[in-house]
């Protein structure tokens, strides 16, 4: 589990296993999102059990399923509603961290510019340029 910044006040990752979230507030988070949906892969921890082990280290959380490939409006709207209301910086996982930097980038298009954001997204590694119709 290696986060990447995308700001200051959100990194996303990988899958986290339930031992991962010690490390998570140690590494001074305050908020765990899940945007992967329980079950999408046999190998991986469900939602539960990240939330029990966050729950013991004191971190809040919340789960935000997002279908590979189906984004809505509404889950745009529920991840940036979610980073406004939990305490940061916010912790934010999926399978690879690219729906969470997707759904993340989508969220702010309406307070800051496409440039930014993708400025953003590209010094954490993440290309968003295509969810804004712009060529690569």
């Amino acid at each position: 589990m290696t986060p990447k910044t995308i700001t200051d006040s959100l990194s996303v990752s990988t899958q986290i296993e339930p031992e991962n979230v010690a490390q998570i507030k140690e590494l001074g988070f305050k908020s765990i999102i899940c945007n992967r949906p329980d079950g999408e892969a046999a190998d991986q921890a469900n939602f539960a059990a990240i939330q029990a082990a966050a729950v013991t280290a004191g971190l809040q959380t919340r789960f935000l399923p997002i279908v590979s490939g189906h984004m809505t409006e509404q889950d745009v709207v529920s991840f940036g509603k979610a980073l406004e209301e939990l305490p940061g910086p916010v912790f934010a996982y999926c399978r690879t961290g690219t729906r969470c930097a997707t759904v993340w980038a989508l969220s702010q298009a309406n307070s800051r510019s496409v440039e930014d954001i993708l400025k953003d997204a590209a010094a954490a590694g993440y290309d968003l340029r295509p969810i804004f119709g712009i060529a690569g």
